[in-house]
């Protein structure tokens, strides 16, 4: 249920409406628009008649929501959420452009990549310190050690860093030390993990599972967002179809989808999607095209020995001929 102010209303009429949706025992969330404010209810409002707000002078009209997702509804939150990413800006036409290997394997591999991802436009830095494989007998990643690494890479060239959490043990370490922290494809119904991830102050880029659905997408955002943390970023990654040629099928109509369903940022993952670094170019365009808030791409400066997904990263060369022309299609768009 969504409690629409008559335009104008002062902060005692807010509150004083704010204080009745308590009084039934809901939860208020305020969202101030430049003339109108609006009350999400949040909690069962299956027993709270919508008529004992309507007869309110200061309400102006009361929408009910049918979809179980409410606080990452765009009904509940009309204007696009920026993100900040240690202040780089995410949505609402600001762009991130995220980029690095799937794995950190060295201070100087990582260094390498960094310098020069930044001098073609990047403005975070991505890089796997636990990583989960298929196999058992894959590389693992560094661990603390390969978080150790992007600090410092991170020190040295100044791009906020991105990594992946895959177990709550390292919670507190990654709320330390990464400004966006990954939940990756595999992790993303670990509710026990989103409850968690919402007390942390970070933001959080949640990554679509191998097979979710929209909803089911949202409702993983709701969970971190009903914890208490409201910065989340929403990564498109591909998902599993019947075709064995890709590594997965990306799926575009998510972009439109998700803007007309969320207020959430909503960035693609070429690289895992396609799972082939000839690929990257091409999705990585008709992504910022349908009007993706950005782009999280696999760079490696020697893909042919990477120790993980070499197979789907760009080479440095390759990404600054890309991402001069992505950001050529976000202005058309109007992007940033």
């Amino acid at each position: 249920m969504i409690i629409v102010l008559k335009q104008h209303s002062g902060q005692n009429e807010i509150d004083h409406v704010a204080d009745l949706v308590k009084a039934k025992g809901l939860e208020p969330h305020i969202v101030k628009g430049a003339k109108q404010t609006i009350i999400g209810c949040i909690g069962d409002t299956s027993h709270v008649d919508s008529k004992l707000f309507e007869v309110n002078a200061l309400v102006d009209r009361v929408i009910h929501v049918q979809e179980p997702y409410k606080l990452v509804n765009r009904a509940f939150h009309p204007d696009d959420t920026i993100v900040d990413v240690s202040g780089v800006k995410v949505g609402g036409g600001n762009m991130a452009y995220i980029a690095g290997p799937c794995s950190v394997e060295s201070f100087e591999q990582v260094l390498s990549i960094a310098k020069d991802i930044k001098a073609a436009g990047a403005n975070m830095l991505r890089g796997g310190a636990f990583k989960p494989r298929t196999s058992p007998y894959s590389f693992q990643g560094l661990g603390v050690d390969g978080l150790e690494i992007l600090c410092a890479v991170k020190e040295e060239v100044g791009l906020p860093i991105v990594s992946e959490l895959m177990s709550p043990d390292h919670l507190d370490i990654f709320n330390e030390k990464v400004d966006l922290i990954q939940i990756g494809a595999r992790n993303m119904q670990n509710f026990d993990l989103l409850k968690q991830l919402g007390q942390v102050n970070r933001p959080i880029l949640l990554k679509r599972g191998l097979n979710a659905t929209y909803e089911e997408w949202m409702m993983s955002a709701e969970y971190i967002m009903a914890s208490g943390n409201e910065n989340v970023i929403l990564c498109e990654r591909g998902i599993r179809t019947f075709e064995t040629y890709t590594r997965n099928t990306l799926d575009l109509q998510s972009i439109p989808v998700l803007h007309k369903l969320s207020h959430l940022p909503v960035v693609i993952d070429p690289s895992h999607a396609g799972g082939k670094w000839w690929l990257v170019d091409s999705m990585a365009k008709a992504s910022i095209a349908a009007g993706a808030d950005g782009l999280m791409v696999e760079v490696h400066n020697d893909p042919e020995n990477a120790l993980c997904d070499g197979a789907q990263s760009l080479k440095p060369d390759k990404y600054i001929h890309l991402l001069k022309d992505v950001q050529e299609i976000a202005k058309i768009v109007h992007r940033q």
